[in-house]
């Protein structure tokens, strides 16, 4: 398909119900300045997780597709749980996938005078009050799904002591949790999120930007919504756990004093079988010490798949795949696995690389000579670069190419058996070295001069192709196998406790693979591909044996959905 043609098929494509919505406000003139404007809003209290990369491309995307802007916000309202690590660490991961907001970038901080006065105003207009209600209280009088809530005897302050206790909570002259401050609303309202929720709190916490100012802090659901409105967001996108809180939402930005009144919309969030997603529990796995930090390559944080080898493009591609919709579903793992399949198949370097190594003598090739054969960086580019791979006398295959006693259909080396090694040529088994408890440990075999580059005069085929690296010429590195860090779709849904489905085997260390040198030219960041092993990259925290250490990204195929099937699954 040429680039004409592949355009008219991208205009072609139908609207999600969001574009169709800004469409439709773009039509009509409800965009201000006819300016779409979006946001990205995070809280700093955790790394972004493959979830959040589906919001990440919605906010972003839309700007770009209508020529608006997206904004980059930081909602850091509970300084007891955020971190500046945490916002370098949301910065680092969007402009990974190739999005930038410069110089839209704001913080829920930034609004905390303003967010303070519209305090003062809501209770001089007799909108809010202060309550000492204990948590346990408070919860009890908030009634359920079922029945309403009941007044709080501190709901009926005068308007003069409820701004002189919300001054003295400013002033620091009270301890946390003796008051909060609470909008008047409605406690039969059936929506639970309606019933006087609180909007302010004490904290005596440091803030990662404010330092010690500010000892109240500002509610989530008080705080998201006015920055929407004071930085003229005009679609305000978030998953579907926030459609209840829509009302309280608009009414934040109904009391707020500012002219713009932004909408929010709500979107099925991505959920994927075998991870887990929540932030509380990506934390504890981190702080138990299961994985080495949240970059981790068996992490479902961005970071975490970064260092796996995953590329912002194969991402981009998955979530495009899965589409905008507003019913939640669940994702199956080997979309994704295919998605990265599918992009490294075109950009990653082919190297020969054995991770089970087993010695392979020629006895009829020359001691001491080395020859070189020419390989394809990457045979799916037709541009592709090549480079020089060593061959010599003594190689490693891997061990599963070798059998004594082969089953029937079995096509790789064993005794009397030709086979063509990849780039080279024919060889042909013809003894074995065992060691004293009868393992093999050395393979004997012949070459044929004639069979150079893999073809021979007489046109005879063989069946079975190894790859192999110079005994002499190759280097060692070390191999990390990263496999799902859970055994179960559904991590916990038996027990109650997500723990229980880890994945014993989810880390596997090869410290002795072999590989040719080519790869010791490879950078962080460069996309591998380990003929007949899998997708690889340069770890980009070497550790362990000291050896240069390569990740597997994800296999070639995807042995776990062949698993499933033949256990039934």
């Amino acid at each position: 398909m040429d680039e004409r043609n592949e355009e008219e098929t991208k205009e072609k494509a139908p609207l999600n119900f969001l574009e169709r919505i800004i469409e439709d406000d773009l039509n009509n003139g409800r965009v201000p300045d006819n300016t779409i404007v979006t946001r990205f809003p995070p809280e700093p209290n955790g790394y972004l997780h493959i979830g959040h990369i589906k919001s990440i491309c919605l906010n972003f995307g839309l700007a770009q597709k209508y020529q608006g802007r997206c904004h980059l916000r930081l909602d850091d309202t509970n300084p007891e749980k955020e971190d500046v690590e945490y916002s370098d660490s949301i910065k680092r991961d969007i402009r990974w996938l190739g999005f930038e907001w410069e110089p839209y970038e704001y913080h829920a901080s930034d609004y905390y005078g303003q967010l303070y006065e519209i305090a003062l105003q809501l209770i001089k207009d007799g909108n809010a009050y202060v309550d000492s209600l204990t948590g346990e209280q408070m919860k009890e009088y908030r009634g359920t799904l079922t029945e309403p809530g009941k007044n709080s005897p501190d709901r009926e302050r005068s308007i003069g002591e409820n701004l002189r206790l919300f001054e003295e909570m400013h002033a620091g002259k009270h301890p946390e949790g003796s008051y909060v401050l609470r909008a008047k609303i409605d406690m039969a309202s059936p929506n639970i999120n309606m019933r006087d929720p609180v909007l302010y709190r004490i904290k005596f916490a440091s803030h990662p930007r404010t330092g010690d100012t500010w000892c109240i802090y500002p509610m989530y659901d008080f705080t998201h919504p006015i920055s929407d409105a004071i930085e003229g967001i005009t679609h305000s996108i978030c998953t579907l756990e926030f459609e209840d809180h829509r009302p309280a939402y608009d009414w934040a930005t109904s009391i707020d004093g500012i002219e713009h009144a932004p909408h929010q919309y709500e979107f099925a969030r991505l959920n994927i079988n075998y991870l887990v997603m929540s932030k509380r529990r990506l934390l504890q796995l981190v702080k138990l010490n299961i994985v080495d930090g949240w970059d981790d390559p068996r992490m479902p944080t961005v970071s975490g798949i970064r260092r796996r080898g995953y590329s912002p493009e194969s991402m981009k591609d998955f979530v495009s795949r899965i589409g905008v919709a507003k019913v939640e579903g669940v994702v199956d793992y080997s979309l994704l696995e295919f998605c990265v399949r599918e992009d490294l198949n075109k950009r990653a370097k082919r190297l020969m690389v054995v991770l089970d190594p087993l010695k392979l003598v020629i006895d009829n090739y020359p001691e001491g000579q080395v020859e070189y054969f020419e390989a394809v960086d990457n045979p799916e580019d037709p541009n592709s670069a090549v480079h020089q791979i060593p061959f010599s006398r003594e190689l490693y295959i891997e061990r599963e190419d070798f059998m004594e006693v082969p089953p029937k259909g079995y096509h790789r080396l064993y005794p009397g058996n030709e086979i063509r090694l990849k780039y080279a040529y024919y060889v042909t088994a013809t003894e074995v070295v065992k060691d004293d408890q009868g393992n093999v440990v050395e393979v004997h075999c012949t070459y044929d001069p004639t069979s150079r580059g893999g073809t021979t005069a007489d046109n005879r085929k063989v069946k079975g192709t190894s790859h192999w690296v110079s005994a002499s010429e190759g280097v060692t590195i070390e191999a990390r196998l990263y496999d799902k860090l859970f055994l179960t779709e559904y991590p916990g849904q038996k027990t109650g406790n997500y723990l229980d489905d880890l994945n014993p085997d989810s880390l596997k260390i090869v410290t002795d693979a072999k590989a040719e040198p080519e790869i010791m030219k490879a950078q962080v960041g460069d996309y591998l591909q380990f003929i007949r092993n899998g997708y690889f990259c340069l770890d980009s925290k070497q550790q362990g044996s000291g050896l240069p250490v390569f990740n597997r990204t994800v296999t070639l195929k995807d042995s776990w959905a062949k698993l499933k099937q033949k256990m039934g699954v």
